[in-house]
Formats: C-alpha cells, structure tokens, sequence
C-alpha cells in the first residue's frame, strides 16, 4: 500500500512539474510572440531584456541606409555599466565562416585540396579517427563527416577542454556517428580538425592567415583570436543562469564587435571578399549565414536578401535548456518584421 501510494505521489510530482513547465517556458515564448510588434528595433531590444536577458546588441547594415547601431541592459551587471553597440562579444561559431572562408583561400592558392583526407593531412590519426582515410575536407567542413562532436563530451562545458589535444582525445577511438557523406550532423571536431590541417599547412597559427585574407582587407579592426589580445573591459558580460558568475573571463575563441562580424557577412555575401573563382567553390562548400552559441553568449549573424540587409544579433544570457535560444530567435524574426513594416511604411 505505502508503494503504491509512493507510485501516486511520484506520479502527481511529474505531473505538477510538467504542467510548471508549460506555465513558466512555454508561455514566455508566446508572450514575446503575439505582444504587439513595437515601432523600433530599439523598443524590441528593451522588451527582449523585460523577457529576462541581461544585455543585448543588435547592428543593422541595410542598402542606401547608414548603419545602425542598438543596445540595451548591460554591459556589466556587477558595475552597473550600461550596454554598449561597440562591445567586443564571443562570437562562438560564427568563426566556422572565417574559417570556410580560409580554407576556400587555401584551396584557391593550391596549398590544400577539398577531396584529399584526414589521413592525407593528419595521418597520425589514422587508427584513431574511424575512417579517416575517407573522410575529406570537404566533408568535414560540411559536417558530413561522421566524426562524434567533442564539445557533446559529459559535462563539458562544466570544464571545456583548452587544447587540441585535451579535445581531440575525448572523441579519438570513438564510432562514427554514420558513414562519411551519408548523413549530417553539426559537429565541432570537424573545425578543430580543419584549424590543425591549416595550421599544419600554413607553418603558423591560421588566424594570422585571416587577419591578412580577410580581417586587414575589410578594415576590421575589432576582431581578435582571443582573450589575451583583448583589454577585458571591453569585452561584454556574459551570464549563465544557474551559473552565479559573470563568464566574461572564459576563453572561447574568436572576439568581434557586431559591426566587425557585419561587415565580414556583407562582404561574405556580396563576393567581395573573394578572389575570382574563389565565391564559386565557397557556395558549394558553406553557408552565408551562421549562429554561435557557448555559456553566457549566443550570437546571430545573417544576410536578409528581400531587405538586402544584415542582421547582427548579441544576447548576453544562456540557459541549459536553451529556452533562451529559442527565446531569441523569436525575438530576431521580429526585429526583421519591424524592419520590413518601417521599409514598406
């Protein structure tokens, strides 16, 4: 009898947990969604804070208009500094598009081929990597390569890994998830893989490979590699809930100021980045847009065709659930409404 009452109650709990569930997430979402569309970017960035993020940065490069530039909440909740449009922010994976891009370069130049292998490039791998010696760059930067993701590691985030190796290691011996080019799924060995090869071909760290292709020809000044090249100050809170620290301190890679990562996508989008034949072979490889995404940072970056704008979103607040994510993305699909009402206004 005390089990089956046991049995009741546990039953009882999940179903007072799920129907809180549905109460505190789901309807947050749709309460950003059937608000009333305000008039501004700037209001939507204020509401978007009201939904609970901490800070926010948007930037705007839209044809025959100046640039525009928003903030709102923080840049430093602990020092009550207000958000600044010219923040540096973690740009997470928005790097995979420097890094197509580089390797598009590099192949352009015939210092690295899209058909050659793993094993080709690192054949130390070989063995460790299951079938390394089919699986090529091209596949790899089009996450079709089957390799197990890293950062899906137990608890990684808990305690990321701060090298090649330490990465390398949590996926080396594993199964592959499917056979090369059979399947895809996202995957960010296949970019720490694609950092070595260029790494590897170049003699020196690639990113200085991208300050000279890329970053240097497009003026862009506020893009870094790292923490180290940074003053701190500069760099925007970033805050994980459940998590009682600013993660501003955190090293993920790549830095940018929205402005910085528009202009790369413009340029990206436009062709002007590339060299002749160059735009031909990145379209079959890559996409034109990208989002990123590790604790305390989520980041947007797209080209709107019908608009001929581009878009650059920061949200300063993440959640294990993702909520947050989802959240976001709601908020982006208005801010792209209120621009399209103010264009037929």
């Amino acid at each position: 009898m005390a089990k089956k009452k046991t049995v009741q109650m546990l039953r009882i709990t999940l179903i007072v947990a799920s129907i809180s569930s549905l109460f505190f997430v789901p309807w947050l979402f749709v309460k950003a969604w059937i608000l009333p569309l305000p008039d501004t970017v700037q209001e939507q960035l204020d509401e978007a804070i009201g939904h609970g993020f901490e800070g926010m940065v948007v930037y705007i490069d839209q044809a025959d208009k100046p640039p525009q530039y928003f903030a709102s909440g923080w840049h430093d909740r602990e020092s009550k500094i207000p958000a600044k449009p010219q923040a540096l922010f973690k740009i997470a994976s928005i790097s995979k598009l420097y890094d197509a891009v580089a390797v598009t370069k590099l192949v352009s130049d015939g210092r690295l081929s899209l058909d050659k292998t793993i094993a080709d490039y690192l054949p130390e791998l070989v063995g460790r990597i299951e079938n390394s010696n089919r699986i090529t760059l091209r596949l790899m930067i089009q996450h079709r390569s089957g390799i197990p993701n890293f950062t899906d590691a137990p608890n990684f985030w808990a305690a990321p890994t701060e090298s090649y190796e330490e990465s390398l290691a949590l996926i080396q011996n594993k199964s592959a998830n499917f056979e090369p080019g059979e399947d895809y799924e996202y995957c960010n060995t296949n970019y720490l893989l694609i950092n070595k090869i260029m790494d590897n071909e170049l003699g020196y760290g690639n990113f200085e490979f991208i300050q000279e292709e890329i970053l240097t020809p497009l003026n862009l000044n506020n893009t870094f590699a790292s923490l180290s090249e940074v003053d701190i100050d500069d760099v925007m809170s970033g805050y994980h809930i459940g998590h009682p620290f600013d993660l501003k301190a955190d090293e993920h890679g790549m830095l940018a100021t929205a402005e910085d990562v528009g202009t790369f996508l413009r340029a990206l989008n436009d062709g002007s980045l590339f060299e002749p034949g160059e735009k031909e072979m990145y379209t079959s490889i890559y996409k034109y847009e990208h989002a990123g995404w590790v604790p305390g940072y989520q980041s947007f970056a797209k080209y709107h065709k019908d608009l001929d704008a581009v878009v650059v979103e920061f949200y300063s607040t993440t959640d294990p659930e993702l909520y947050n994510w989802n959240l976001s993305e709601i908020i982006n699909n208005r801010i792209i409404k209120i621009l399209k009402e103010q264009k037929n206004s």
